[in-house]
């Protein structure tokens, strides 16, 4: 390195969410454990089974994430089922995304 060059930064992600946080949000998945959100916002399943998140989350009311979350669980619950009826690993892109 010259002088005249300055040593890059190095970005990093912020520390996660403590799991006892109070502003941690729990969404119950069926009969299932519940599951925390962190300010991301839930995955969303891709009709080709890729994962993602909703890009405006923070920016929503409480009542516009209701809403999206009821209608997202539904569509996640049926392309997951979708998926597992064609052979793909639903269970696996799940997993790699945690």
């Amino acid at each position: 390195m010259s002088e005249n060059e300055s040593p890059k930064s190095v970005l990093l992600l912020p520390a996660p969410q403590s799991l006892d946080d109070p502003s941690v949000t729990n969404v119950p998945i069926a009969a299932e454990t519940p599951v925390k959100l962190d300010n991301l916002g839930p995955m969303v399943v891709n009709s080709d089974g890729t994962l993602s998140r909703i890009a405006n989350w923070e920016n929503m009311t409480e009542a516009e994430r209701e809403r999206t979350l009821r209608v997202l669980a539904a569509r996640n619950r049926a392309r997951l089922a979708k998926q597992q009826e064609n052979g793909d690993s639903a269970s696996g892109l799940l997993s790699a995304a945690s």
